[in-house]
């Protein structure tokens, strides 16, 4: 029978007291429908903040008591009609303009085996074939993500010197090779992953077995252009 000071104890997350992870892989969404107060409320709150000002100054513009616009911003409760033309005109915005995230079409991409476009860019000229397996411009997240399949022949060289905004994700598939970045080198088999901060220099050092396939997935916000 465990003490009750054994009891008592309890494992210590990683990192340092904090989750592992900040959001559920698993989790699940209300239907759309339940959603359209989170998708107004999250357009009050960035129209108030565009502007500089605070719930309070809302309120005062609107004459809406502040528990009823931290309601409304944290998608508790559905405004009516003539509040949310209240919070228009405070706001100097459309009325239909708070329902835009709730419109906005959520897009998939699917790209059938050996499919993906064959894309120019700054690896070809090294030998690396490019194929990008998916892309979603404009989207929700604010973030663009660009998937690749990557792969290196007995034609390609090594490139260790890639470097552009943004984080990457690589998964090795096939082959082998020696993987730099910055001041650090990687053997990458089949099953290895590798994620970095792509501004630093990058790229395979040596091809050490051919063929070799990874998928490399690139992701940066979706207001900077890319290079």
């Amino acid at each position: 029978m465990k003490s009750k000071h054994e009891a008592e104890k309890q494992p210590e997350p990683a990192h340092g007291g904090r989750a592992a992870f900040s959001q559920d892989p698993h989790a699940v969404r209300e239907p759309k429908e339940n959603n359209l107060e989170m998708a107004i409320g999250h357009e009050v709150r960035a129209y108030r903040k565009k502007l500089g000002i605070t719930v309070t100054d809302l309120a005062a513009a609107t004459g809406i008591s502040l528990g009823m616009l931290s309601k409304i911003e944290n998608g508790n409760i559905s405004p009516s009609l003539t509040t949310l033309q209240s919070l228009s005109r405070a706001l100097g915005v459309p009325l239909t303009a708070f329902f835009r995230r709730f419109e906005e079409p959520r897009n998939a991409v699917f790209v059938k085996a050996g499919q993906g476009v064959e894309l120019e860019r700054r690896g070809t000229r090294a030998g690396h074939q490019y194929n990008l397996l998916g892309h979603i411009d404009n989207n929700t997240s604010g973030v663009i993500v660009e998937p690749y399949l990557i792969t290196l022949t007995a034609d390609s060289d090594i490139f260790p010197t890639f470097q552009h905004e943004g984080m990457e994700f690589l998964y090795m598939l096939e082959g082998e090779v020696i993987y730099r970045h910055g001041d650090q080198l990687f053997q990458m088999q089949p099953g290895d992953s590798l994620f970095f901060d792509a501004d630093a220099p990058h790229g395979p050092e040596q091809l050490v077995k051919l063929p070799s396939r990874y998928l490399s997935i690139i992701s940066y916000p979706q207001q900077n252009s890319r290079s």
